[in-house]
């Protein structure tokens, strides 16, 4: 490897965004560079790297903007972003480091959709924009902080540049549902997006996506959490309710996009033998999370119940293009209703399979379970407050019964009325859940891993509270 190879190779695994945590790197290359901004004398250059990193026998793709500086120059608030200092192109040495986090170098994205063919750049990487739709430019991004797999600039109040880091062949499902969304009340408009052709793929991939900024928002994890924290100290005599309207409302919002996914892309049934075959891949994921996570296998009976019976259903179920990554922290709450951000699903999938159809029940069943996120999030910093667990289950089970009932009153399929394939779904979700905490916040496992003990053993939240004393 190279000298800037070896320092991406340990700094990768730190990254909130890189999938291999916990897997040792054997092999890191550069697969292509494009500059965007070259060298000169003491000025930043730009560089986006497309890095290959080999674990388990298999290459990884991941998207990193190299800025560098002369390192003695390097401005103070970059220091923590740094990835190390080595020579750059047989220059002396500089300090190589995410640009995202640049305000100089992150405009220079923003700068080139206005001029997407600036000449003396690297060939293949293209800034498209809409027609009719000019960018306007001149603003600094900040990079949004968070749990993100990905990195989101904020260019002012009016652009989202989202960077994606995990790279796959093909358009990025966030941009091409986004796309078929176009005109919708619900999903933030698309402005333009960066696409590139990379070694070894066959169709362009997408790098970025440009998006309108949403105004006046509040991101729902947010505000569900807000409400579950109300409970502590029996702050708000209706807490357990007060969130239940923006539950129903946000199913209402669901439904609505789940239809007009429909309307604009091709819809189908899944068969009973499908069904089969979906429930023998959970049953693999099971045994691989079991086998990482034993807590998890005292459970995996009832879970394993619940795929079989899931794979007995013989009424088809429709299936069409779904979200494939709803939750919480996936929608803002306007001054008028619900917005649904990051169409992309799960980055770590690649694009040709998260484009297949799936019921839009998994989408219900990932917001079902992000309700229960948010209470058991709570339950973490109150793990022997027996009081706090009743009235925090009761949270979810209220808001997971508005949420429902909005989605089923708003035209999408009733969820009362698949409760089989609803269980196999949230058992899926919550047996992925599982395996993402043990890898990267192990505090958190008892999330997940107290739903599914709940779930498998019939408990639910409406249990009789316990009785002081």
């Amino acid at each position: 490897m190279s000298e800037l190879e070896e320092l991406l190779a340990a700094w990768l695994p730190r990254q909130r965004w890189f999938s291999g945590k916990g897997v040792p790197i054997h092999d890191l290359r550069v697969a292509s560079r494009h500059t965007l901004r070259p060298a000169r004398a003491d000025a930043p250059s730009l560089d986006v790297l497309v890095v290959e990193a080999k674990q388990r026998g298999r290459y990884s793709r991941y998207q990193v903007l190299l800025g560098a500086r002369p390192h003695r120059s390097l401005p103070r608030e970059l220091a923590a972003e740094t990835i190390g200092v080595c020579r750059m192109a047989g220059g002396r040495p500089r300090a190589v480091y995410d640009a995202s986090h640049d305000r100089e170098l992150n405009a220079v994205l923003l700068e080139r959709f206005s001029a997407p063919a600036a000449p003396g750049d690297t060939a293949g990487v293209r800034f498209r924009t809409l027609p009719g739709a000019p960018v306007r430019v001149g603003a600094h991004g900040r990079v949004l902080t968070g749990e993100q797999s990905n990195t989101s600039l904020v260019f002012g109040e009016d652009y989202v540049l989202k960077t994606f880091r995990r790279l796959w062949p093909g358009r990025n499902p966030d941009l091409e549902l986004t796309m078929a969304l176009t005109g919708s009340p619900y999903v933030a408009r698309t402005c333009g997006w960066i696409e590139a052709d990379l070694p070894g793929y066959r169709e362009p991939t997408t790098l970025a996506m440009l998006q309108a900024y949403v105004p006046q928002a509040t991101d729902g994890w947010v505000l569900a959490t807000r409400s579950v924290r109300a409970l502590v100290g029996g702050a708000a005599a209706d807490a357990e309710t007060a969130f239940a309207a923006e539950a129903e409302r946000l199913g209402r919002t669901t439904a609505e996009v789940h239809r007009s996914l429909a309307r604009a892309l091709p819809t189908d049934v899944l068969t009973p033998v499908a069904a089969t075959e979906l429930a023998e891949a959970m049953i693999e994921r099971l045994a691989m999370a079991s086998a990482e996570v034993p807590e998890l296998t005292r459970h995996a009976p009832q879970v394993m119940d619940a795929y079989a019976e899931f794979a007995r259903v013989r009424e088809p179920l429709p299936i069409q293009r779904i979200h494939g990554d709803y939750h919480l922290g996936q929608v803002l709450r306007t001054a008028t209703g619900w917005v649904l951000l990051d169409f992309e699903g799960e980055p770590t999938v690649s694009v040709s399979e998260r484009q297949c159809l799936a019921s839009p029940l998994r989408d219900v069943a990932g917001m079902l379970r992000s309700f229960d996120y948010a209470a058991g999030y709570l339950l973490i910093r109150h793990p022997d407050d027996s009081a706090l667990e009743w009235a925090a289950r009761s949270w979810s089970r209220n808001n997971r019964a508005a949420f429902c009932a909005g989605y089923a009153d708003a035209g999408g399929p009733d969820p009362d009325q698949h409760l089989t394939a609803l269980r196999a779904f949230e058992f899926d979700k919550a047996v992925y859940e599982v395996l993402y905490e043990a890898r990267n916040r192990p505090n958190w496992l008892r999330v997940p891993l107290d739903s599914i003990a709940a779930a498998a053993s019939g408990a639910t939240a409406a249990a009789a509270p316990p009785v002081p004393g």
